[in-house]
């Protein structure tokens, strides 16, 4: 029987400072989810500003532990007939340079009953980081598609993203969310409790080191030459799929006139695929927003 020691290397380990693509699976979803929810009572097209904070950044749905924060400002729009576009830049101190990466977004939401609805988006990533030998980024590019089915107050949906780049990714996400929410509370527009549950899973490369060893005593005089070992070292990839990581959120939203604040917890357990050797733990991080909304709907002169 060979002898075999291997290891893991996911995509996300390759990225710079163990990963620039964190706001890819994190704060991106966050800045969307928080534009749309700013959408939700608006009959005409829209504009929010806002600026996000988030204490902790995440890798593929997986927390890299990182004890600091990053900022993301952004700009959304959103047309009443279902188009929408968002703009979004992620901050932090942890980074090199600070300022790392932009994200564009264009997508379209589109009610098809009372109960179900679709949205499906395109995000590009710009990322503000030199290239070099110790810098990969394998993915710059991501289409997704989401159905939703809301039978108040729950809602169910399945995201679905493909990855796209240098190399290629699918993630699939089902959510679960419930929503309490209560409408002219004092001063208060509209308050929203909404404790979600998300599972993650996806697909990765798995690169793997085995020894193998000689089959004559001319390959193992080589291999001691090469490798210091009689065994020969031979690398393999294997694409594996799995479940990646179980997250709980409790976001809680207050509206008042044209401002929104958000508020949210998270709880995330990450999940090693077959074969894959990780290190990284359970975390809580918090996260919020503040946003401003701009009405652009065109009031008709009275006659």
């Amino acid at each position: 029987m060979a002898a075999s020691q291997a290891y893991a290397q996911d995509a996300d380990s390759l990225l710079t400072n163990a990963s620039s693509f964190s706001a890819a699976d994190s704060l991106s979803i966050f800045s969307l989810i928080d534009s749309l929810l700013s959408l939700e009572d608006a009959s005409g097209s829209q504009l929010a500003l806002r600026m996000a904070y988030n204490s902790n950044v995440l890798s593929a749905g997986r927390t890299l532990g990182i004890e600091n924060f990053g900022l993301a400002p952004g700009v959304s729009y959103y047309h009443r007939s279902g188009f929408y576009g968002d703009l979004s830049g992620y901050w932090s101190k942890d980074f090199e340079p600070a300022y790392y990466l932009t994200v564009a977004s264009l997508g379209y939401m589109r009610d098809l009953s009372k109960h179900f609805s679709v949205m499906a988006g395109y995000d590009r990533y710009f990322y503000n980081i030199a290239t070099n030998e110790n810098s990969y980024i394998p993915y710059k590019n991501t289409l997704s598609v989401s159905p939703i089915v809301e039978l108040k107050p729950l809602s169910l949906s399945a995201n679905y993203s493909f990855y796209f780049g240098d190399q290629r990714a699918h993630r699939i996400m089902p959510c679960l969310t419930l929503t309490f929410q209560k409408r002219k509370f004092r001063s208060i527009d509209r308050i929203a409790f909404m404790p979600s549950v998300f599972a993650l899973m996806g697909d990765e490369v798995i690169t793997k080191m085995e020894f193998v060893p000689p089959k004559t005593l001319r390959e193992a005089a080589d291999n001691i030459r090469k490798y210091g070992t009689r065994f020969s070292v031979a690398q393999v990839r294997n694409h594996v799929f799995g479940m990646m990581n179980y997250a709980f959120s409790t976001p809680l939203s207050i509206s008042h006139k044209q401002w929104m604040l958000t508020f949210t917890w998270s709880y995330s357990i990450p999940k090693a695929l077959p074969g894959e050797t990780l290190t990284l733990s359970e975390s809580t991080y918090l996260s919020g927003s503040l946003t401003y909304i701009i009405d652009l709907r065109r009031h008709k002169n009275p006659l």
